[in-house]
């Protein structure tokens, strides 16, 4: 019998790295602070009514340009390679999987994220995703030159639905929007649990709490004030310190989580199985 599928759903900057993805390489390269640029990306969002996801790639075009390093998919690739990331997140995804095989689950790893793909796909940990979801790019002759994919705050809850029910084509919006019975999804929404760090989390957050899954909130020591009213207005189950280490808060709370899941979906399969029985 194939076993029932849990999604593990992560944000990227601040949750599985310490900062935004864009400040360890890509912003030193074109000659600015961070402070600098976003600064100069939230300026332009607010003096053109712009969102504020494609403000920050547009700036990305246009400092690039500006400085004479026009932007390839290469070199967003190799601005991975020097992602910081909280402590124990390199050995976390393999030991969470071995740990929800041993229980009975099969556990799955998404990122959606409104960072860029490009960097995280040229992160040591990219292999471990079965889909990252993200800004993306689009290149003419090798070169970034149009947003492909920008993914906002609340645009980040489509993903949910799309793991939901097995839908991960980008390009497929007839199915995402289809009619599907429950029991008929790919990973049912009380099988997700969904990582974040602060505010930008909060539709996804609330969606997957509210739809039976479960929703945690990760704090570095400087962000905690941001973490714990998300705690307090009850839209994440949890709240802990960005720590992936064997035997942190975290990880004990993640066996915690799979153990019951296994166990309401052994629950699952015993009460299908005797309806069946009776013929219902």
């Amino acid at each position: 019998m194939e076993k029932p599928i849990v999604a593990i759903l992560y944000d990227f900057d601040k949750t599985l790295c310490t900062r935004d993805m864009q400040e360890y390489t890509f912003i030193p390269s074109v000659g600015m602070e961070p402070h600098e640029f976003w600064a100069e990306s939230d300026k332009l969002a607010k003096t053109e009514q712009m969102d504020t996801i494609l403000s920050y790639m547009y700036c990305m075009l246009h400092f690039s340009n500006l400085c004479g390093k026009p932007i390839h998919r290469e070199s967003l690739y190799a601005c991975g390679e020097h992602v910081e990331y909280h402590p124990g997140v390199e050995g976390w995804f393999e030991r969470i999987n071995a740990y929800g095989d041993k229980v009975g689950v099969q556990v799955e790893h998404y990122v959606l994220s409104s960072g860029l793909k490009e960097i995280i796909e040229g992160t040591s940990i990219a292999r471990y995703f079965t889909k990252i979801f993200a800004c993306e790019f689009m290149y003419v002759d090798g070169v970034a030159a149009w947003p492909k994919m920008a993914v906002n705050y609340t645009g980040k809850t489509q993903f949910v639905y799309r793991i939901n029910k097995g839908v991960l084509d980008i390009s497929n919006n007839a199915d995402v929007n289809n009619s599907k019975p429950e029991e008929e999804r790919r990973v049912f929404f009380p099988n997700m649990i969904y990582i974040g760090d602060g505010l930008t989390d909060v539709p996804c957050m609330k969606l997957v709490k509210q739809s039976g899954g479960h929703s945690i909130a990760l704090y570095q020591h400087s962000s905690l004030e941001v973490a714990r009213p998300l705690l307090k207005h009850s839209r994440v189950d949890w709240m802990f310190e960005a720590d992936y280490t064997e035997g942190s808060e975290l990880d004990v709370a993640m066996h915690l989580i799979l153990d019951k899941l296994a166990n309401d979906n052994r629950l699952r399969s015993l009460n299908r199985t005797q309806k069946e029985s009776l013929g219902e």
